[in-house]
């Protein structure tokens, strides 16, 4: 008969109070922390605008306390009342003779144009100013950068350039996808991905550390964003 011999189990140590209280205090973090400055920041924004706001409200018209957000309801009013009446043919009129006298006005002029063309560029599109994410080589062929694209290129750049499709492409900056450059790419040099705006963007402000699930994830049902950075793996 052959003996066997029965191996020791270790028994599994588990992780001491202040490991476990670390963990809990880390995992909460996480949750509270978007919350509360999310929540600062609306209440800031709300009392900047109140601040500015109310002073110019008629005196019958100003609550009788202190509301937080009365000055925000009354700017969204009379945002909408000069919407309405814009579009009328008096209205018309109106906003170009103003913009006229702008014209005139040679500092006034270049920040009223480019405030007016920033605006109207945004608001043209349906939910987001960009169409599609994407990657590039940039800084140099070999590296790859995530990037947005804006429109198709034309006119002047397209014809210059002597290329028969090109795309007008974003590429953020890392933390702030705000600023960036402006880029003129072949189309043959963008590989368009799957993802979405919203989740290259949160790739892009978390330097990497938050990954979007791939396609083939999300069609078995094994989505998950990978928060985790793995290993580097050595050369």
């Amino acid at each position: 008969m052959t003996a066997f011999r029965s191996k020791k189990v270790k028994p599994v140590r588990k992780p001491g109070l202040f490991v476990r209280l670390r963990g809990n205090f880390l995992t909460g973090l996480v949750i509270v922390l978007p919350v509360a400055l999310t929540t600062w920041m609306v209440w800031a924004f709300v009392g900047f605008v109140d601040n500015r706001v109310l002073p110019l409200v008629p005196g019958a018209w100003q609550p009788d306390s202190d509301i937080r957000g009365y000055g925000v309801i009354v700017f969204l009013v009379f945002t909408t009342i000069i919407g309405a009446l814009a579009k009328g043919i008096f209205g018309r009129q109106l906003v170009k003779y103003i913009e006229s006298l702008v014209d005139r006005m040679p500092v006034v002029r270049t920040i009223y144009n480019g405030v007016k063309q920033i605006v109207e560029t945004i608001l043209s599109q349906s939910n987001t100013p960009f169409k599609k994410a994407c990657l590039v080589e940039y800084p140099r062929p070999g590296l790859w950068a995530i990037a947005f694209v804006s429109t198709r290129t034309r006119g002047e750049i397209l014809k210059k350039t002597g290329q028969d499709m090109m795309l007008s492409i974003f590429l953020p900056t890392t933390p702030n996808p705000t600023s960036g450059f402006l880029l003129f790419v072949p189309r043959k040099d963008v590989i368009i991905l799957d993802m979405s705006v919203e989740a290259a963007a949160k790739l892009v402000i978390s330097a990497g550390l938050v990954m979007p699930p791939s396609k083939a994830e999300i069609e078995t049902g094994r989505a998950r964003e990978v928060r985790t950075p793995e290993a580097v793996p050595r050369p």
